[in-house]
């Protein structure tokens, strides 16, 4: 069996500048470049997930409330839904798009251009232990963790390379993937409250 690197939501709408942007993003996208070109064979594949709303309902708010809507974000066809720029996606084999048409916050939600899942699409690769990495801690990186370990994926967050929104939120996430069995290395890249 292997291993995978996940690479979760890394794009320009949640980095410095986006309308949705998260502190330390460009940050988090450079320091995954950085770690796979440092140890290129420390993962026996790459995935990356994709934010990529087409129209995702109440998703979207106006005035966005910040826990249940959020500012437009990722739409397709804008360069906010595009890969930050610092992060290199060459290793990249596949990439699962996730909330087209309804919120999506796991990469386990999404699908690759063929339709095909996430989790069967780790599987067929005989994937049987991920790392987790990406933006944003509290949300995207949560969820996906959980849903990985829900499906009996080993799963470990490199919490030094996802950037975290809050304080408040990133403990409660914290305390679920910890409950939840999954292993956490290191410490997001968070604003200050």
């Amino acid at each position: 069996m292997g291993n995978a690197l996940i690479i979760v939501d890394v794009q320009n709408d949640f980095c410095e500048g986006g309308s949705l942007a998260v502190t330390g993003g460009a940050g988090v996208a450079a320091g995954i470049s950085r770690l796979l070109a440092a140890e290129p064979d420390r993962w026996d594949h790459v995935v990356a997930t994709k934010d990529y709303h087409v129209d995702p309902g109440d998703h979207f708010g106006d005035p966005p409330n910040f826990i249940d809507t959020w500012p437009r974000h990722c739409v397709v066809g804008t360069d906010g839904s595009e890969f930050h720029p610092e992060l290199d996606t060459g290793r990249v084999e596949a990439i699962f798009h996730k909330g087209e048409h309804a919120a999506a916050y796991s990469g386990f939600e999404g699908h690759a251009a063929d339709g095909e899942c996430l989790a069967d699409w780790l599987r067929r690769h005989d994937v049987d232990r991920v790392d987790v990495v990406g933006i944003a801690t509290d949300h995207c990186i949560r969820a996906t963790a959980l849903d990985a370990a829900r499906e009996g994926f080993a799963t470990t967050v490199l919490l030094d390379l996802t950037a975290a929104v809050a304080p408040a939120t990133t403990d409660v996430a914290l305390r679920a993937m910890d409950g939840a069995g999954v292993t956490l290395r290191g410490a997001p890249v968070i604003r200050s409250a």
